[in-house]
């Protein structure tokens, strides 16, 4: 950590220059003496990647912002205010710390939060930030969380954790393969407090995670403008006899679609007999949580298909957690070749082609309200929808 960075002029110099090329900023030489051209560039970029996922820390003077990637996997504040949440009691312990974002957020609900970050430079950066952010209730230790965990004794109301996947390659991961190793340290972890959060990207199996651990009480899927964000796994000390699976949609307005994982077994389908005025489109929480014949029970609708994950209904769900749409009319594949000005956003769920294929077999022109859903229904097959977004959520 540089202490220069913080200078007024500096500080002024970085504010000055948000719009300009960070590449040509890196390649010029330094106004500072103390500060290089590359330290600077850095900043810039940080801090506009923070416009939106942190405007928090971008408004406030005084923030020291750390390596690029370090924004890029930080939590945003709407998923970390929605951490803080799901905590009880008083105290809690961020064994990976980071940038600090989370433990902010933890810190703002709780008495006392530690912030253990190996990375001694990170570590500075959060304490910095939190000084000038005005949080002084939480202690910052550039140390490794599990060795800090297995050399005391204090109990800790919460315990939060975040690994990290050792490898990148492909696209199933185990948290055995994750640094640090929460499947073998899960005993210490339990020894130490009550609660135990842990977060895990989306791309981790629901069920593959409940094999690797114990204890889960609930998990919660939660996802922001139909992007799913992360998975939340709350363990606690006794064993539970069933698992709340919780999908969360941060928007405009929060929504949250809950079950115990075997309600969606002993759960009917309830398919189209046809087509009828709105169409649904999950958000992707409610998708990877995989409720999908609750969905249908809960808002009274029907499922075109027991492989597309779309429904219908003879009137509109406004609390629906997901796209509504009113449909049009149905379009046959011939009329859509004879169309010149085709416009529409196309889906294509459960058809025999991909959205992009198809946007270019059929030259369908993008539109900010007009949808084309090329799905299948049980009853009619093959099926090409043209439908109105009816409101966004």
């Amino acid at each position: 950590m540089n202490p220069h960075i913080l200078d007024s002029e500096v500080q002024q110099y970085i504010n000055h220059h948000l719009n300009d090329d960070v590449s040509k900023i890196a390649m010029a030489k330094s106004p500072f003496p103390e500060v290089s051209s590359k330290e600077l560039a850095n900043q810039i970029a940080a801090k506009n990647k923070s416009v939106k996922k942190l405007p928090t820390w971008y408004h406030q003077e005084g923030i020291y912002y750390p390596l690029l990637l370090s924004i890029e996997q930080c939590s945003s504040e709407s998923t970390a205010t929605y951490k803080a949440s799901l905590t009880q009691g008083e105290t809690l312990i961020d064994l990976t710390g980071g940038f600090g974002v989370d433990s902010f957020y933890f810190s703002k609900r709780l008495k006392s939060v530690t912030h253990c970050e190996i990375n001694e430079d990170l570590s500075a950066i959060a304490a910095q930030n939190a000084k000038a952010l005005g949080q002084d209730n939480i202690q910052f230790l550039a140390t490794d969380g599990i060795a800090y965990l297995e050399n005391t004794k204090a109990p800790f109301d919460n315990i939060y954790i975040d690994p990290a996947r050792r490898s990148q390659a492909g696209k199933v991961f185990m948290l055995k393969d994750c640094t640090p190793d929460v499947v073998t340290n899960l005993d210490l972890l339990l020894s130490h407090s009550n609660r135990v959060i842990i977060k895990t990207a989306p791309l981790l199996d629901i069920s593959a995670g409940l094999k690797e651990l114990k204890n889960v009480a609930e998990i919660h899927v939660v996802s922001v403008r139909n992007e799913c964000k992360e998975l939340l796994w709350i363990l606690q000390k006794t064993t539970v006899a069933q698992v709340k699976i919780v999908c969360t949609t941060l928007n405009e307005q929060e929504k949250s679609f809950s079950f115990f994982k075997g309600e969606e077994d002993t759960a009917a389908e309830i398919t189209a007999v046809e087509l009828q005025q709105y169409l649904y489109e999950p958000d992707t929480a409610l998708l990877k949580g995989g409720a999908f014949n609750l969905i249908a029970s809960r808002y009274g609708l029907q499922k075109l298909h027991s492989q597309t994950q779309l429904y219908t209904s003879a009137h509109i769900v406004p609390e629906f957690p997901g796209r509504r749409f009113r449909i049009n009319r149905l379009l046959p594949s011939t009329e859509l070749k004879k169309e010149k000005d085709l416009r529409g956003n196309v889906i294509a769920r459960n058809y025999q082609d991909k959205a992009e294929n198809l946007v270019k077999k059929y030259k369908v022109k993008p539109d900010n309200h007009r949808f084309l859903i090329f799905t299948q229904s049980k009853k009619d097959g093959y099926l090409i929808i043209d439908a109105t977004i009816e409101q966004h959520y």
